[in-house]
């Protein structure tokens, strides 16, 4: 029995630790199956004799977090407003949260949760809106923009002590607890990333909620359906929610979790004794937590981010015809509602992430090289088009038509299902042709290309217009109406249709999207369905109020494929170099870093790179444990047993959750096509810096208290004098760069050169 009652003693923590942190181990596995909390056996403090120290010691829970917390705040607020420019991604998310003040619709990659927040942040520092955010720019006399970075860096000082509360539920010591939040604390990187307007710091504070929810739930595991149970059940759904929301780098936080819980259910299959609907009720609860709950909170910030933006603005050639219509200052809901020959239009491809019909000048470099053809997402002139009689078309079989549109008192014909059109680009007086001769890129499709004029052409400038349908429930189908309808547009000589399916054009092309004929005539391809956008017709009334309206559904679902869309669109251009960019092999040991602003003598200069000691060490630690989790394995599998049932449990639990962390928030930007910078690494660092502690924590365990000091005071040290080294890299760097040449530790980093 001693040796039982000894087994639930743990050996991570300091003298004067409480034992709530305690893994039940073996003779408690009856008790798990029952799901009632086990009891484990507790340890008496000792307390220093010196009142002061044992006051600390008493109310260490307390005190610890609370001068993280301090210490914490005090380094991410210092000198935060010292540079007076527009500093690096500024330039992109202190735009858009300027958009929310004005209330103008926007485009961007990311969920709209954190720009919410920084356009938060600029209300409460009374901006208005107005400062363009051009990079490299002076903030202007009279904006505080320094509350707006306060206001950002609030989420990365809170880090620390969330950092420190999670490494205790991880059942860390209090040393090994300390030295977690004092790597968070104390690397440069994260110190850096979040002083300025930037989303990171969000990304980060919710990634750390979530494991810390995570943490708090597993260790509730045995007392299931209390209320302390479903509250971290809770706040890690919700957690997951806000992180997915700011960043879809947050699904690497649904996959740990995921993974987690997959496992959790899986071991409780295995228990025969658990009635079935205890077990269901375990599926319900996850279900309605980590699965409804996030994606209520994602749907909720796009549903805030509609609202918000009621606006027109440079943003809204991404979303549908009928979200713009709704959109206060545009013009579309004021279309003349059916089409008619002679009409002026632009046309939208209807396939998530379509851009508008557009052409220019420029002609394709080969093939029949003539005029481009395109599909480009912002509005411009070149996206206008006139609907013309079909070429060797009667033109008085088309009252109204285009070839009588300056005579006002002929009638109007209506397009309808199966007319046969000509459209002429507006700009340039060329005619939408098609021909047998292969695409640029889907070299499998007929090219598209602007040719001739109103009077020169042939027969490969018609277009028979198809019907599909009507989002206006109702309508006769058997009209074309701005908005709502849509249709194909079938080449009548080759009898391929129209398409845009998102394949992006070369630089000649200007990374517009290639627009071909396909001829494997996909009816159901929602990339060759096109509606009208843009109406003009002097000779039509506008639309009646109310003819156009958008479902919030639709619209989050068109959204969010246009930003999946634009996001695998960020691929490197071999022709540019990007001095910013850097390959994920580089990051894991800070063999690079990133210049952030100008890097002139009169610019203070800010250069994002972590804290070495703490990067490495970081690094390393994450390879010791997968060497020694398989060493403690084979060991086993020879039935020599390092570590008790319990011990074992809890090391395999904790260094396979960090793990997963650092692997599933690192590994995918090996797999990922798109440009890659150095914080995209900083989600897996978090997880890394915990790994150091815990193995430490692990391996001197048997020391004495002494060699534990000098083991962890020695980290420390180098943690520390470290990062005063190198902090003018985050507090900004005056004068000439070569005063701090010294500090270039690796070639690699930029940082001089």
């Amino acid at each position: 029995m001693d040796n039982l009652k000894r087994r639930h003693i743990t050996t991570y923590n300091d003298s004067f630790e409480s034992t709530q942190y305690t893994q039940p181990v073996d003779v408690h596995v009856q008790q798990e199956k029952l799901h009632k909390p086990s009891q484990p056996h507790t340890i008496l403090p000792q307390y220093s004799s010196n009142k002061y120290i044992a006051y600390c010691q008493q109310h260490h829970e307390v005190i610890i977090p609370t001068v993280l917390t301090i210490l914490s705040f005090w380094t991410r607020f210092r000198l935060i407003s010292l540079s007076q420019i527009v500093v690096w991604d500024e330039a992109h998310f202190g735009k858009f949260g300027s958009h929310y003040i004005k209330h103008d619709f926007y485009f961007d990659v990311h969920p709209p949760l954190g720009k919410i927040l920084v356009g938060l942040s600029g209300v409460l520092a009374g901006y208005n809106g107005s400062f363009g955010f051009d990079s490299g720019s002076t903030y202007p006399d009279g904006m505080h923009y320094g509350v707006m970075r306060v206001f950002n860096a609030m989420w990365g000082a809170l880090l620390v002590p969330l950092a420190y509360l999670t490494a205790r539920q991880l059942n860390f010591s209090i040393k090994a607890s300390v030295l977690t939040a004092t790597m968070v604390l104390l690397d440069t990187a994260l110190l850096c990333i979040s002083r300025f307007i930037l989303l990171d710091s969000m990304l980060l504070f919710f990634t750390c909620t979530t494991l810390y929810s995570l943490s708090k739930f597993h260790n509730y595991r045995h007392e299931s359906f209390s209320e302390e149970w479903y509250m971290w059940l809770f706040m890690t759904g919700l957690s997951l929610g806000c992180v997915l929301s700011v960043k879809w780098v947050g699904l690497f936080a649904v996959a740990l979790v995921g993974i987690y819980t997959v496992e959790d259910l899986w071991d409780k299959l295995g228990d025969l004794q658990m009635p079935k609907v205890t077990y269901a009720k375990h599926w319900l609860a996850r279900i309605l937590c980590l699965i409804i709950l996030p994606l209520t909170v994602y749907l909720f910030s796009f549903a805030l981010h509609f609202a918000l933006l009621y606006k027109s603005g440079d943003g809204d050639a991404q979303m549908s015809s009928l979200f713009q219509a709704n959109l206060e200052g545009s013009s579309l809901g004021q279309n003349p509602l059916e089409l008619a020959y002679g009409s002026k239009l632009t046309i939208k491809n209807f396939g998530y992430g379509g851009g508008l019909l557009h052409s220019h000048i420029q002609k394709y470099p080969e093939g029949s090289k003539q005029q481009q053809i395109t599909c480009y997402h912002h509005k411009d002139d070149n996206n206008h088009w006139i609907i013309k009689t079909p070429r060797n078309g009667n033109p008085d079989d088309y009252e109204g038509g285009s070839d009588n549109d300056n005579n006002e008192n002929t009638p109007i014909r209506y397009v309808t299902d199966g007319d046969v059109i000509r459209l002429m680009h507006a700009p340039t007086n060329v005619n939408l042709h098609s021909h047998p001769i292969s695409a640029p890129v889907t070299t499998g499709q007929w090219e598209v290309s602007g040719y001739g004029n109103d009077t020169v052409g042939d027969l490969q400038d018609n277009w028979k217009v198809e019907v599909v349908d009507d989002l206006a429930k109702g309508n006769d189908q058997h009209r074309i109406r701005s908005l709502t309808t849509r249709f194909r547009l079938r080449h009548v000589q080759q009898g391929c249709l129209l398409t845009a399916n998102n394949v992006i054009l070369p630089q000649w092309g200007f990374k517009q999207v290639e627009v071909y004929c396909d001829k494997r005539n996909r009816l159901d391809d929602p990339h060759s369905w096109w509606n009208v956008e843009e109406h003009y017709n002097d000779k039509l009334p506008p639309a009646p109020p109310n003819a156009y309206k958008s479902h919030f559904l639709q619209d989050f679902w068109h959204l969010n494929v246009a930003m999946w869309t634009s996001n695998n669109a960020l691929v490197p251009d071999p022709d540019k170099i990007d001095i910013l960019s850097s390959e994920p092999s580089e990051w894991p040991l800070a063999s690079v870093g990133l210049r952030m602003c100008g890097w002139d003598d009169n610019t203070i200069k800010f250069y994002l790179l972590g804290n070495p000691i703490v990067w490495w060490s970081s690094f390393v630690s994450i390879l010791y444990f997968v060497g020694s989790a398989l060493f403690y394995i084979v060991r086993m599998q020879r039935n020599i047993h390092d570590l008790t049932s319990g011990q074992w449990d809890q090391f395999l639990y904790v260094g396979k959750t960090l793990f997963l962390g650092w692997f599933l928030h690192y590994i995918p930007f090996f797999m990922m096509g798109r440009v890659t910078y150095l914080h995209h690494y900083f989600p897996a660092l978090y997880f890394s810096i915990f790994m150091g502690p815990f193995l430490l924590d692990h391996y001197t365990r048997t020391c004495s208290s002494r060699t534990q000091w000098i083991i962890f005071g020695t980290f420390f040290f180098l943690v520390i004098t470290v990062f005063i080294y190198f902090s003018p890299l985050a507090y900004g760097m005056k004068g000439p760069v070569n005063a701090y040449a010294g500090r270039k530790w690796l070639n690699s980093w930029n940082l001089v050169d």
